[in-house]
C-alpha cells in the first residue's frame, strides 16, 4: 500500500486501537504464506478519498523487512486499478493499470501470482502486468492475505475526503489460495499452482480469518470488528462514521457539485442513485432556466441535465430534492442547492507546463478537480539544474521540470479530433531499460514500453505525437502506466485538427515505415520504408510548430524495401536549427507521422 509511515508508527501502532472519527475494516488470515496464486472476486467502493484492497503483507518488526503485494482499488477512479510491490524500507513499485470497465459497478476477479522470479497480476483470468526486477527476489517473507477499506491521509494519491459520502461498502464474493508447485500443479501460469482452499464467505470461518482492530499513522480511520460483515454469501467491508457502524445506510444522497458545458449540466452526488427518482425532472429546479431532460449516467452517481435558457453572464443555482439512493430501504435526500460552475473553454493550441508555472506561453500545472479545466491526478514534481542544457529544443525550462508517477492528466475540450503532443525528457537515468511506461489516450493504448533514454539519451527532448485523438465526452483523458520505475511528463500540447492524419495502427498493412537512423542525428539521417504494391508516396518534414521544411514526391515506387538519405537543410541550403521535427509519409490519402531529433 502506498503509505508514508514513521518508524514509530509502524512498530507501535498496528496492534493498538486508536479512536478516530471514521471506522474502517480489515479481514486477514491467521496463516502467513510464501509464494502462490491469490484470487478474490470483488466489487469495490466508489468514493473519493478512500480505497478497497486485496493484498498480502508480512507483519514486520522493522522497515528493512517490508514485504507486501497489493491490489488497491481507489474510489476516485472509474477505470484504474493500482498494483504495487513494496520491498525493504518501503520501496514502492507502483503501476496504475488502465481497465475498460468501472470496477465499482460489478464484481470482477482479481489475482496475483507470487513466485521467486516474478509477480504477475490478473483481471478476470487475463494477465495484465508483470514485475521481474531484482526487487522481486527480496519478496521472500511469509505474508498474510488481507482485505481492507480505509481513508488514507494523502489526497494527492486518493483524492479529497468528504465525510458526507459515508457510508461506503466493498463486497467480496470469495477468496482462493493456490500454492506454488512448479512442475506439479494444475492451475495458473504454466500449471505451476495447486488449489489449497477457497472461502465462499457463507459465514465467518474463525479458524482461517480474524477481524483487525488497529490503525496507523496516515490512516484517518481505525478498524473495528463490527465493520466486517458476512451476509448473503458475501463478506462486506464497511467504512462508516463512529455512530452508524456496520452494514447500515441511514443517510440519503447529497448533491456535491454541478457544472455546465454548452447546454448540459453534470450534477455529482455522494452515492449511487435510484433510477426513477434521479430521472424525475420535477426533482430539479434552476430558477429562470428550463430543464428539458434528465438522465442518470453510467457511474450511477452523476446526472446529466439538458437545459435551455441558460445565460452564461448570470449565476445560477441548481436545487435538487426527493432523489433516493439504492439502499435496501431507500433513503430520500433533503433539498440541497449548489452554484453551477461554468466551463471556460481553453484557447488552442493548449500548452501546459506540467509540474511548472507560466512559461513560454504555457499554462501552469494544477491538480484536476470539478473546478478546473485541466490537471493531473497523483504524481510528484522533480526539477533538474537550471544550468543543464536540454538538447533538441529551445524550451529548456519546460523540459527541466517533470511530474513523475502520475496516473492521469485530464483536459476539458469540445468534442472533436485533436493532435496530442506529450513532451518528455529523461533527466535522471543514465542508461536504457531504467524507465519504461505505457500511454493510454481516450481508452486506447497509444504507446507501450516507452524508454526515453533508449530513444534519445539523457537531457534530450523527446516528444510523443498522437494524431486523430477523438474526444466524445468533453474530457481528454491521458493515462500513464509504469513498466519500470515511474512514468513522467514534462509538458502537453493539444491542437485541434481536421487533417485526417492517422496513427500507425490505422495505416495500411501494405506500407511499413521504419524509424530513421541515426536518431538524434547531425545534418543527415536515413529513412527506410517498405511497400507491397507499386504506387506514389509523398514525404514531408515539419518543425514542431507545423511549418513544412521539406517535401519530396516519390511518384512511382516499386514494391519492396526502399532507403534514402535526407539532409537537414532549408531551401536556401542553410543548416536547419536543432530541434524536434516530424516526418510524414503520405500514401492513399493517409498520413503516417513520426518524430525525430536534429542535433547540430
Amino acid at each position: 500500500m502506498k503509505k508514508i509511515f514513521y518508524l514509530f508508527m509502524v512498530l507501535l501502532l498496528p496492534m493498538l486501537s486508536i479512536s478516530k472519527d471514521f471506522k474502517g475494516a480489515e479481514l486477514r488470515t491467521k496463516t502467513a504464506y510464501v509464494y502462490g496464486r491469490f484470487e478474490a472476486k470483488i466489487k469495490s467502493a466508489h468514493r473519493e478519498g478512500m480505497l478497497s484492497s486485496f493484498f498480502t503483507y508480512h507483519e514486520i518488526s522493522n522497515l528493512s523487512e517490508w514485504n507486501e503485494i497489493d491490489i488497491e482499488i481507489l474510489g476516485r477512479y472509474l477505470d484504474i486499478i493500482q498494483f504495487n510491490t513494496i520491498t525493504a524500507n518501503q520501496a514502492n513499485h507502483v503501476r496504475y493499470q488502465f481497465v475498460d470497465f468501472n470496477p465499482h459497478l460489478d464484481f470482477h476477479v482479481y489475482a496475483f501470482e507470487w513466485t521467486p522470479s516474478y509477480v504477475a497480476w490478473f483481471i478476470d483470468g487475463t494477465e495484465v502486468y508483470r514485475q521481474t526486477g531484482a526487487h522481486i527476489q527480496t519478496l521472500n517473507r511469509a505474508q498474510k492475505i488481507m482485505m481492507n477499506i480505509w481513508i488514507p491521509e494523502y489526497p494527492n494519491w486518493v483524492g479529497s475526503w468528504d465525510p458526507n459520502v459515508l457510508p461506503a461498502f466493498a463486497y467480496y464474493d470469495w477468496v482462493s489460495y493456490y500454492s506454488y508447485t512448479p512442475g506439479s500443479g494444475n492451475y495458473g501460469t504454466g500449471n505451476n499452482f495447486t488449489h489449497v482452499w477457497t472461502d465462499n464467505f457463507d459465514s465467518w470461518d474463525q479458524s482461517r480469518w480474524e477481524k483487525a482492530t488497529h490503525t496507523w499513522g496516515g490512516n484517518n480511520s481505525d478498524f473495528i470488528q463490527e465493520n466486517v460483515i458476512f451476509k448473503d454469501g458475501l463478506m462486506i467491508l464497511c467504512l462508516t462514521n463512529s455512530t452508524n457502524i456496520g452494514y447500515v445506510d441511514l443517510k440519503g444522497p447529497s448533491l456535491l457539485s454541478a457544472r455546465i458545458t454548452d447546454d448540459k449540466i453534470i450534477a455529482n452526488f455522494t452515492e449511487e442513485l435510484d433510477l426513477i427518482s434521479s430521472e424525475t425532472i420535477s426533482n430539479y429546479i434552476i430558477p429562470s432556466v428550463t430543464i428539458t431532460n434528465v438522465k442518470l449516467r453510467a457511474d450511477l452517481k452523476s446526472v446529466e441535465l439538458t437545459v435551455s435558457g441558460f445565460d452564461y453572464a448570470n449565476t445560477y443555482n441548481l436545487i435538487v430534492m426527493n432523489v433516493k439512493d439504492r439502499a435496501p430501504i431507500p433513503n430520500v435526500m433533503s433539498a440541497r442547492a449548489v452554484t453551477i460552475i461554468k466551463s471556460k473553454q481553453l484557447s488552442f493550441p493548449i500548452k501546459i507546463n506540467v509540474s511548472g508555472g507560466v512559461s513560454h506561453a504555457f499554462l501552469p500545472d494544477q491538480e484536476w478537480s470539478v473546478n478546473t479545466e485541466y490537471g493531473y491526478l497523483d504524481g510528484q514534481v522533480a526539477h533538474t539544474s537550471s544550468s543543464i542544457q536540454i538538447n533538441g529544443t529551445d524550451l529548456d525550462s519546460i523540459y527541466r521540470s517533470e511530474r513523475h508517477g502520475l496516473a492521469q492528466y485530464k483536459i476539458r475540450v469540445p468534442n472533436g479530433n485533436y493532435r496530442v503532443i506529450l513532451m518528455t525528457c529523461e533527466n535522471y537515468f543514465n542508461q536504457a531499460d531504467a524507465r519504461k511506461f505505457d500511454v493510454v489516450i481516450e481508452k486506447t493504448h497509444k504507446m507501450e514500453s516507452i524508454d526515453i533514454f533508449a530513444q534519445v539519451g539523457k537531457n534530450t527532448a523527446y516528444d510523443l505525437v498522437f494524431n486523430n485523438i477523438s474526444v466524445t465526452d468533453g474530457i481528454l483523458d491521458i493515462h500513464f502506466s509504469a513498466l519500470i520505475d515511474r512514468p513522467l511528463i514534462n509538458g502537453i500540447i493539444v491542437e485541434s485538427i481536421s487533417t485526417g492524419l492517422l496513427d500507425e495502427e490505422y495505416f495500411p498493412k501494405s506500407f511499413k515505415v521504419f524509424q530513421n537512423f541515426p536518431n538524434p542525428f547531425n545534418r543527415t539521417t536515413k529513412f527506410r520504408y517498405e511497400v507491397s504494391n507499386r504506387g506514389q508516396i509523398q514525404f514531408n518534414v515539419y518543425d514542431i510548430l507545423g511549418n513544412k521544411v521539406e517535401s519530396k514526391n516519390f511518384r512511382t515506387v516499386e514494391s519492396g524495401l526502399h532507403e534514402f538519405t535526407w539532409e537537414a537543410v532549408s531551401k536556401d541550403d542553410t543548416q536547419l536549427c536543432s530541434g524536434v521535427y516530424l516526418y510524414q509519409f503520405v500514401v492513399n490519402d493517409l498520413a503516417y507521422v513520426r518524430k525525430f531529433v536534429l542535433l547540430n
